[in-house]
């Protein structure tokens, strides 16, 4: 099954940012979206405004550190539509601070949304991916995936974790099923609003003058979808052209 048409794409952390940018551009490509989240309200009214438009779309509450959330997520799906194509775990924390700033609650955070989150999504869809004999796991890493910076160790480390986990699913699993690790650059998105550290929080806002608009990377994953099912995208790098990093 190639193309976007008439799959059943299922994204995490769709209220905002680039899970919502990628459920609207998906939907109005012809796929069932399947939109999760913490805030419900949000994603009531992008439901709403994506059928508005034409598309489809249904959402359910969503915490990606609980597994028997995500597994509840992927049946939801799966009873809705009767299967599922695509995994996007786009859900993300980022509050970055100096290490020595000892923020082991935020460290924990972001070690249970960025990585476990992530693991989450790969248990409760790969069984049933190999069930169909098909499906694409797109998993969203960051530049921050490929060098580290001060204040983003942790973040950093998080998302180098995704890269390694998604190789590693990808040499397991290959032959039916695809893994695309998407890794963007600063992007317009609520990602900088989980900062608690002053220093962290006027780095971030300097270096975000040059964000690129969520629907860049949106752009990026419908293309890794889109491809013939013997095609496997396997990573993008999305930033913005003035980025130095």
């Amino acid at each position: 099954m190639s193309g976007i048409k008439e799959k059943v794409v299922v994204i995490t952390g769709a209220s905002s940012g680039i899970g919502e940018a990628t459920a609207r551009l998906l939907a109005r490509q012809g796929a069932h979206v399947v939109l999760g989240a913490r805030r419900t309200d949000r994603l009531e009214a992008l439901t709403k405004a994506i059928t508005a438009e034409g598309g489809s779309a249904r959402y359910r509450q969503l915490d990606v550190t609980r597994r028997e959330d995500m597994e509840a997520f992927v049946d939801f799906a799966l009873g809705t539509f009767g299967r599922v194509d695509v995994i996007i775990n786009n859900a993300g924390v980022m509050p970055l601070s100096m290490l020595e700033a000892l923020k082991v609650d935020e460290w924990n955070r972001m070690i249970d949304v960025n990585i476990r989150g992530v693991l989450h999504g790969i248990a409760a869809g790969l069984p049933l991916m190999k069930k169909q004999r098909s499906g694409q796991f797109i998993n969203l890493s960051s530049i921050g995936g490929h060098s580290v910076s001060p204040t983003a160790a942790v973040y950093c480390a998080t998302k180098f974790a995704v890269m390694a986990i998604s190789e590693g699913l990808r040499q397991e699993v290959g032959g039916d099923i695809r893994v695309t690790v998407i890794s963007p650059g600063v992007t317009e998105s609520e990602l900088a609003e989980s900062i608690s550290d002053p220093l962290a929080q006027k780095t971030m806002k300097d270096f975000r003058r040059i964000a690129i608009p969520a629907d860049s990377v949106a752009r990026a994953i419908a293309f890794a979808i889109e491809q013939p099912a013997d095609v496997d995208v396997s990573e993008i790098i999305v930033r913005p052209t003035a980025s130095p990093y």
